[in-house]
């Protein structure tokens, strides 16, 4: 039996705090991971400012030591970002489901040399309670299984949803054909990190690599200023309490599928 791989997925990066704090994550990772290695992917749709991601926070990312970045209903916030979306090599992808004409990868793949299985990573919005909902989730990611040229791929779910029963559907139908089915998008971590009966690890929510002396990442007086006199307010992102969260899974390079996953969680 091979060892098995390792795989880091943090949570929305929220700011320059959160960018701080994911960056620093992966150092940590990588020095306890040693030569062994393994792939990092972080949800960067927050990290301008709260909302969008740049060319150049994404390379600040990619220079930091994370493998992949993914991004949510905020994806297409910053414009500046679409070249990048769209190049091959840029290891960014949208969510699968938006549009079909939207601009963007649909997924990463993470190639990790001959003999050893690649990464495939995508994203699904949620259709409940999403501000931008995208198509039905459950058949983009049967089409995205079925179209994919790299059929061993240990393959990553990220589930950018609002409820966490969707979420959780998500990972009930696609338990035994996927390593993992992550969520995102509410910024809270859960505590119910498990492997399902088919051998799929899932997490319902990641929470954010961010400031949580805060409202999901928000200044708490802005955001109560807003919710108390209704009148139009500034959400800045907030300083304090960072930290970086997500989930640590092991998955089996002879199935696929994953032998453990925990809840990952760093002060920065």
């Amino acid at each position: 039996m091979s060892s098995p791989m390792r795989i880091a997925f943090l949570g929305d990066v929220v700011g320059q705090p959160g960018k701080r704090a994911a960056i620093a994550a992966a150092k940590s990772l990588r020095a306890a991971w040693g030569e062994s290695g393994g792939v990092i992917v972080a949800n960067g749709e927050n990290i301008r400012n709260g909302s969008g991601i740049t060319p150049e926070l994404l390379g600040h990312l990619v220079q930091g030591g994370i493998d992949a970045v993914t991004l949510g209903d905020h994806a297409l916030r910053e414009l500046k970002i679409v070249p990048a979306l769209e190049r091959a090599g840029e290891p960014i992808c949208r969510p699968a489901n938006m549009p079909y004409r939207a601009p963007g990868k649909r997924s990463v793949r993470i190639d990790r040399g001959t003999g050893r299985r690649g990464v495939t990573i995508f994203t699904v919005l949620g259709r409940t309670f999403m501000p931008t909902p995208g198509s039905d989730p459950f058949e983009c990611c049967e089409r995205m299984l079925a179209e994919r040229t790299h059929a061993d791929d240990i393959v990553i779910v990220e589930a950018h949803m609002e409820a966490t029963s969707e979420k959780i559907a998500l990972a009930r139908f696609l338990d035994g054909r996927v390593a993992a089915v992550v969520g995102t998008h509410t910024h809270v971590p859960t505590a119910d990190a498990r492997i399902l009966k088919g051998g799929t690890a899932f997490m319902t929510d990641l929470g954010m690599c961010g400031p949580y002396d805060s409202i999901i990442g928000r200044s708490t007086e802005a955001v109560l200023r807003h919710l108390t006199t209704g009148l139009p307010t500034q959400f800045d992102v907030a300083e304090g309490g960072t930290l970086a969260c997500g989930a640590v899974i092991e998955v089996s390079e002879d199935t696929g599928l994953a032998r453990s996953i925990e809840r990952y969680e760093m002060s920065a």
